[in-house]
């Protein structure tokens, strides 16, 4: 990923309203753009957004645009389907290097997929276990470090869960919540924190809604895990931060409040949720 512009840092134009807590912000999808997506983002009240990591060239990417862009929040990590990538030893002593950055507000996204198949020549068997052992190892650093931590699971809800509880000690979010009620119950009995993307605006997602009708408020978040899952009116179209602001609509209309009253919600639980989410905040 390339960092675009002309090197000066930008500062956020807007006084703070909405938080995006999940953006790939290092995707090639936004390659030579980041100065207009963050911008339009501003422009539409989204003054701040945490940049999420898959892997090691992620982590050092964010770290790279925190220091660019007010507006933003690095995390560091290693998702699951790219647990093939690094070199067996070396990865994470890079990683824990990364983590230690002054800023770093979270590790994430980490987690377990078990919907796509193994990323190289293991089986599935072993491509779990390669899966679990990257993800408990990053959860360890986590509590080490202090840092909360950012969960991916696709198809994987039971086993990630019972790995959760190997460490009560980690605040996590469940990003991209898609889970049953009964999962969203097991997740907020343990502590952590759910967090919904544009597919709560889908019309078929009528079961994704009822996890959020029966979320406490203190504890649910919105996102878009740009550039990916472009809300309605925007589907088909290359996601970014500024649409949170459709999720945040949708969210304030399950709820029976006024958007502004979510967007301030949401955003104070991302405060309370993210370290150091509050150094990127406008004033």
């Amino acid at each position: 990923m390339i960092v675009s512009g002309t090197g000066e840092k930008m500062e956020v134009k807007n006084k703070f309203f909405l938080t995006d807590t999940h953006a790939h912000l290092a995707s090639s999808r936004f390659e030579n753009e980041l100065d207009a997506v963050i911008g339009r983002a501003q422009d539409e009240g989204v003054a701040r957004i945490v940049a999420i990591a898959c892997d090691l060239e992620d982590s050092a990417a964010n770290i790279v645009l925190s220091d660019r862009y007010a507006a933003v929040a690095p995390t560091v990590g290693v998702h699951p389907l790219y647990v093939h990538e690094p070199g067996a030893t070396e990865w994470f002593e890079e990683l824990s290097t990364l983590a230690r950055t002054p800023g770093v507000a979270a590790i994430g996204e980490i987690g377990l997929d078990y919907h796509h198949p193994p990323g190289d020549a293991s089986t599935e068997k072993e491509w779990r276990s390669k899966q679990r052992k990257v993800f408990e190892k990053q959860l360890q650093l986590a509590v080490d470090l202090d840092l909360p931590a950012v969960i991916h699971q696709r198809q994987s809800a039971e086993d990630v869960a019972g790995v959760l509880r190997q460490f009560p000690k980690v605040r996590a979010v469940l990003h991209c919540f898609t889970g049953t009620v009964a999962e969203a119950e097991a997740a907020l009995e343990m502590g952590h924190f759910l967090s919904y993307t544009g597919i709560l605006t889908f019309p078929s997602a009528e079961d994704v809604r009822e996890t959020a009708r029966i979320a406490p408020l203190d504890r649910v978040m919105v996102e878009t895990d740009s550039p990916y899952l472009a809300p309605i009116p925007y589907r088909g179209k290359r996601c970014e931060p500024l649409m949170v602001t459709r999720t945040a609509e949708k969210l304030a209309e399950i709820h029976e409040m006024e958007t502004d009253e979510i967007a301030s919600v949401t955003s104070r639980n991302a405060e309370t949720f993210f370290k150091n989410l509050l150094a990127s905040a406008p004033v």
